[in-house]
């Protein structure tokens, strides 16, 4: 299909652009790396007023060193993302998964900003951020404001960010020594969408678990913490056997979808089992 009509922006910097998503109005759309927008655009599923280009915007592809934590430009590739150095040392979690994340031609164009942004329940980085207890740094014409993760996602394909504001970079804290990373996926082909995944980072202090987060997709309709596996492994042994009675609990809360690729109850299963699988990884 052919989308419809729709005026285009294409702003040199950021206050630009965010005044111009002030001026267009709750009908824009930003255009990011493209990959999830063009073709809701092509299927006339998203019909906006005006489409706000952020390509020629300066400084946020930049990925930088904040103390305890980094920041991830919103505009800065999965592939930039990916071979960063400062991603894969201090949250790794982030670079194992993004390479998951469709295929090199989507990982080279798509943007680590737009992926959250879109929120979509099935989308791997979602679950991460909340993991992670990302913060999101969002800014408008009315100023900056920041957004735990824990209150970013809020429906199906729904952030807290109001329309007038854009999202400029994720803050990440760092891990620290003594964490081990896994995000494990289920789904039917390679490159689609995650059935279920599972984003996992474990803190071992030798046969002893001292911390533990867990997250979801596409266990409802925004990722979910599961918060019931972690209480369960804190303190806990480092033993598989340990790690599959905790993730029995892991679809506790969750509201998993029934669709053409899976039911309800066939989630809540791939959840149990994929995050005992996730919990064992991460924990070498």
């Amino acid at each position: 299909m052919i989308p419809a009509t729709f005026d285009y922006v294409r702003p040199a910097s950021l206050d630009d652009a965010v005044r111009a998503l002030s001026d267009a109005g709750e009908d824009a759309k930003v255009l990011a790396g493209g990959q999830s927008l063009m073709p809701l655009l092509r299927m006339r599923l998203a019909i906006p007023d005006a489409l706000i280009d952020l390509d020629r915007v300066g400084g946020l592809r930049e990925i930088r060193d904040d103390g305890d934590a980094i920041v991830i430009g919103a505009m800065a590739t999965h592939h930039q993302v990916i071979r960063d150095p400062l991603v894969r040392e201090h949250v790794p979690l982030i670079a194992e998964t993004t390479e998951t994340v469709a295929d090199p031609a989507v990982r080279h164009r798509g943007t680590f900003g737009g992926s959250l942004a879109h929120a979509d329940p099935a989308g791997d980085l979602p679950a991460v951020a909340l993991a992670l207890d990302a913060v999101f740094l969002v800014r408008s014409v009315r100023g900056e404001r920041e957004i735990p993760a824990s209150e970013f996602f809020v429906d199906w394909m729904t952030s807290a960010m109001e329309a007038d504001e854009l999202l400029v970079g994720v803050r990440v804290p760092k891990l620290g020594a003594g964490w081990g990373v896994h995000y494990e996926k289920f789904h039917r082909t390679a490159q689609a969408w995650a059935i279920v995944g599972v984003a996992c980072a474990v803190r071992r202090d030798g046969d002893r678990i001292e911390d533990a987060r867990v997250a979801l997709t596409n266990m409802g309709p925004a990722p979910v913490r599961a918060g019931a596996v972690e209480v369960a492994v804190k303190g806990g042994a480092a033993s598989e056997d340990a790690f599959r009675t905790a993730a029995a609990q892991a679809a506790a809360g969750t509201e998993p979808p029934t669709d053409l690729h899976g039911s309800s109850e066939y989630r809540t299963h791939l959840a149990t089992v994929l995050t005992a699988r996730a919990l064992a990884a991460a924990a070498g």
